[in-house]
């Protein structure tokens, strides 16, 4: 096939490609970068293509794999390494303020809602919340493991509709 074969075919298919592009990015000016590279790259690689095959489809694969590796080249981008004795990765886009009077309140309420619950839900709640797993507690409680899950389960929910403005 020649060059200008070629190029005729990416030309025509082109015009296929914008709405794809609109629904990986979700954005006009980013979807038209997009196209722009899909056809750089289909233009650099051309020697890959096989005469015969869809060329609709390998546009396609060549612009969402440019979308998932600038996403994910992006999404490194915004986490940052903190070398502390501890190595925590940190969100360069969180930016809470604590307030220590409404966290103290708020674990108040949440530590008198536990304490409120039945002894059947509560004593397997705790365990769990201590970071023991489902069937450590089981056997502390010598209850089935189904049965533990269930209470914990249930404590939740409890929970939830006690503490439903958080």
């Amino acid at each position: 096939m020649s060059t200008v074969e070629f190029n005729q075919m990416l030309l025509n298919n082109a015009e296929y490609l914008r709405p794809f592009a609109i629904t990986l990015t979700r954005d006009s000016e980013n979807a038209k970068d997009l196209i722009q590279e899909t056809m750089f790259r289909a233009l650099a690689n051309r020697e890959r293509y096989h005469v015969g095959t869809n060329i609709k489809a390998w546009l396609y694969t060549i612009m969402r794999n440019i979308f998932i590796n600038n996403y994910r080249r992006n999404a490194r981008q915004q986490t940052i390494f903190d070398f502390s004795a501890n190595d925590y990765l940190i969100d360069t886009n969180q930016s809470a303020v604590s307030n220590d009077a409404e966290s103290i309140l708020s674990r108040k309420d949440i530590e008198g809602a536990i304490h409120a619950l039945p002894e059947l839900f509560r004593a397997p709640f705790l365990l769990y919340f201590e970071g023991y797993k489902y069937h450590e507690i089981a056997e502390t409680l010598a209850e089935p493991l189904g049965t533990i899950k269930s209470r914990i389960h249930f404590a939740r929910k409890l929970l939830k509709q006690q503490i439903s403005r958080f």
